[in-house]
């Protein structure tokens, strides 16, 4: 099943950097931006990570918490935050049943070979836990200030 705005997000809870435990029903009550990278360290996961941090504040001001979701390990992620200064948590969905629920877990080709992945979309959900927006195939440049934009209108 497709998400659509206004639908109510998936409920999950995952294991997260700095040993917490992340849930949708935890993060109640504020506005949330969860986005979805296929691998820690890459070159594309690097440069939409650092454009998260870098608006952090701003996103802290839109009262909105930012959440990074693979399927990597959390060793894996906690490795790729001290790397790059990362202050959001990353949380890990290795079962990737997260990742299924809301429907970036897909088959994806490159040079000819097929393959299961994370197929990179964000989506931001409001106060509530409705879905507000969603991005899918998301290209970096510019993505995080577009979502910073959506978070302020929220």
């Amino acid at each position: 099943m497709a998400l659509t705005p206004g639908t109510r997000a998936p409920a999950f809870s995952l294991p997260a950097t700095d040993g917490r435990e992340i849930s949708l029903d935890g993060l109640r009550g504020r506005k949330v931006v969860l986005y979805f990278y296929p691998k820690d360290d890459t070159s594309g996961c690097t440069l939409e990570a650092q454009a998260f941090q870098s608006l952090r504040g701003e996103f802290e001001a839109a009262d909105t918490e930012i959440v990074g979701v693979s399927p990597d390990s959390l060793k894996s992620h906690d490795k790729f935050r001290a790397k790059h200064g990362l202050e959001f948590p990353l949380a890990s969905d290795e079962t990737k049943a997260m990742l299924e629920a809301y429907g970036v877990w897909v088959e994806k080709s490159m040079y000819g070979r097929r393959y299961m992945g994370v197929e990179r979309t964000t989506v931001l959900i409001d106060r509530e836990g409705r879905i507000a927006r969603i991005w899918n195939k998301v290209k970096v440049p510019g993505h995080a200030e577009e979502v910073l934009a959506a978070a302020r209108a929220l």
